[in-house]
C-alpha cells in the first residue's frame, strides 16, 4: 500500500494539476466567443476531470509505473526460482505474492484517483483566476452547480476495476515469465501495454453501461 498509494503521490500530483489546468485553458478558448455563462468552466472541469481524467490518466500511468514494476518483481522472483522454492515448501505463491498486492491496489488506487479529481479541479482554478480568465466567485459558481452524485460513483467504479486490471495484468505477466533479462522486459513492456488497452475497453464499457 505504501509503494502503490505514497510512492506514487507525485506523479500523480504532477500529471492532475496539468490535467486541470490545460482542460480549463482549452475550454476558456472554445467557449471565448459564445453565449455560454462563463461560470460554465467550473462546471466543464469537474466534470470532465471527475468521469474521466482522472480515473483514466491515473491509472494508465500507474499501469506504466505500478504494474511494470510488479512485472518486473514477480518476473525476477520466477527466475531466480524462489517461486520454485516457496511452491517445494508448501506455499500457495499465487496468493502469497498476488493476493497482497491486488488488495493494496484495490485500496490505494481509488484513493489516488480521488485526489487526482480533487489536484485537478485545483488545477483548472490555478489556470483560470490568477490569470485573468475568470474570477473566483465565477469559477467556484461553476463548482458548484448541476453536481451530480452519480458522476462519483462512477469514477469510483473506474477506480476499482482499472486497478483490478492493471494488477492482475502485471502480476500474470510476472508470474508465468520465461528465459532470460530480455525476456522479463518483454513480459514488463505487455504488463503496460496490455493493461493500458484493457483500461481503455474497460473505461468505454462502464461508460456505456453507466451513462445510457
Amino acid at each position: 500500500m505504501y509503494d502503490i498509494g505514497v510512492g506514487s503521490l507525485m506523479i500523480v500530483f504532477v500529471i492532475s494539476i496539468f490535467i486541470g489546468a490545460v482542460t480549463a485553458v482549452q475550454f476558456a478558448y472554445q467557449l471565448g466567443n459564445s453565449f455560454i455563462p462563463p461560470y460554465y468552466i467550473g462546471y466543464i472541469v469537474r466534470d470532465m476531470t471527475i468521469i474521466e481524467l482522472a480515473p483514466t490518466f491515473t491509472c494508465l500511468v500507474l499501469a506504466g509505473k505500478v504494474g511494470s514494476n510488479m512485472a518486473a518483481e514477480i518476473g525476477g522472483m520466477r527466475q531466480k526460482e524462489h517461486i520454485d522454492a516457496m511452491e517445494i515448501m508448501g506455499v500457495n505463491t499465487s496468493a502469497y505474492l498476488v493476493m497482497p498486492k491486488l488488495l493494496a491496489a484495490l485500496i490505494m488506487i481509488p484513493i489516488l484517483v480521488s485526489i487526482s479529481a480533487l489536484i485537478s479541479n485545483l488545477g483548472g482554478y490555478l489556470a483560470s483566476v490568477p490569470t485573468g480568465f475568470y474570477s473566483h466567485s465565477e469559477y467556484v459558481q461553476g463548482l458548484r452547480s448541476f453536481f451530480i452524485p452519480w458522476n462519483v460513483v462512477m469514477m469510483y467504479v473506474k477506480a476499482v476495476t482499472f486497478a483490478f486490471i492493471l494488477t492482475s495484468v502485471s502480476c500474470y505477466q510476472g508470474y508465468f515469465v520465461k528465459g532470460g533479462s530480455i525476456e522479463l522486459g518483454a513480459a514488463s513492456t505487455r504488463a503496460v501495454v496490455f493493461s493500458d488497452i484493457l483500461i481503455l475497453i474497460a473505461d468505454y464499457i462502464i461508460a456505456i453501461v453507466l451513462t445510457i
